[in-house]
């Protein structure tokens, strides 16, 4: 099976004036291409470090993070965001959504930046909100969605490139139960589709029901899951 992440010796540290502040220490962990990955921890283990650094957000102090077949370390600015763009879908727990925007522009945004023509955009991006059962929402904007409705939204924005990753970062964190569950039930459809996923939760019933594996960080480093 395909390797789509390996993370080799990856160490991170922020400097708070003349103190050096360890995150994450010597990180080793490969995800296949399909897998359905959990990363949990108490707060500052480094969960969202680590994610920061699998979506070329940020840079290791040491290491290596290859992607696909690409190791980031040696990637100018440009070519991070071209990676970024082109391989990783984020879902934030806050969707981030853009007020002023319909769904539909949402959706499209990244592709904007794909040279992408305007015609195919708005084919793509209707598409996955029709998938994802906003077919009849395409032209409201955020604050006239529910908060399920935002989270397909982000959810579809984050599918519009193709991306090789999809990386979650507490998906489900500002939901209700029910609504969480509707959410779990698309990412595991996408999982089932053969699309690789890592996502950043606290609820270990939902790791355990819908994951293949789950990473555990704990003061920075992996407990298990490698």
């Amino acid at each position: 099976m395909r390797i789509v992440l390996n993370i080799e010796d990856v160490s991170k540290s922020y400097q708070l004036g003349k103190l050096e502040v360890p995150i994450l220490h010597e990180i080793n962990l490969s995800v296949n291409e399909g897998e359905f990955a959990a990363i949990m921890g108490p707060s500052g283990s480094g969960k969202s470090t680590l994610m920061n650094l699998i979506g070329c957000l940020d840079r290791p102090t040491s290491g290596k993070i290859i992607i696909g077949d690409r190791d980031t370390s040696l990637l100018s600015d440009i070519e991070l965001a071209r990676i970024r763009g082109k391989k990783i879908g984020f879902v934030f727990q806050t969707f981030n959504l853009i007020s002023r925007l319909t769904a539909l522009k949402n959706v499209e945004m990244p592709m904007v930046y794909q040279d992408i023509s305007r015609v195919q955009r708005t084919k793509r991006a209707s598409k996955l909100l029709e998938m994802l059962g906003l077919g009849d929402r395409v032209n409201h904007r955020p604050s006239e969605l529910s908060g399920g409705q935002r989270q397909r939204v982000a959810i579809a924005r984050a599918l519009a490139n193709e991306p090789e990753i999809l990386l979650a970062d507490e998906p489900t964190g500002n939901l209700d139960s029910k609504t969480g569950q509707e959410i779990m039930q698309i990412f595991n459809q996408l999982h089932g589709e053969g699309r690789t996923i890592l996502m950043v939760t606290h609820d270990q019933v939902l790791s355990r029901e819908n994951c293949d594996r789950i990473i555990r960080l704990r003061d920075g480093r992996i407990e298990n899951g490698t």
